[in-house]
């Protein structure tokens, strides 16, 4: 599983990440993003839906530290 982890990051970064990221895998790897900024909470999972990924899980690890699940598409 590919890793990327944008804690300590404030946005918009752990989105740019993300996109620039997820250019390194292929289609059908998943792809868990760690985060603790509350903006990404939504704007990961809208970019993510708006490019095809699916997202197979998303919790909090904390009182303010999320974990995204992506399958890229």
């Amino acid at each position: 599983m590919n890793v990327l982890d944008t804690r300590g990051k404030v946005c918009p970064f752990p989105l740019i990440d993300a996109k620039v990221f997820i250019q390194t895998i292929k289609s059908g790897e998943e792809l868990e993003i760690l985060f603790d900024c509350t903006q990404a909470i939504e704007t990961i999972p809208q970019w993510a839906a708006e490019e095809g990924h699916e997202i197979i899980n998303f919790v909090a690890l904390g009182d303010a530290e999320w974990k995204i699940n992506l399958i890229k598409k």
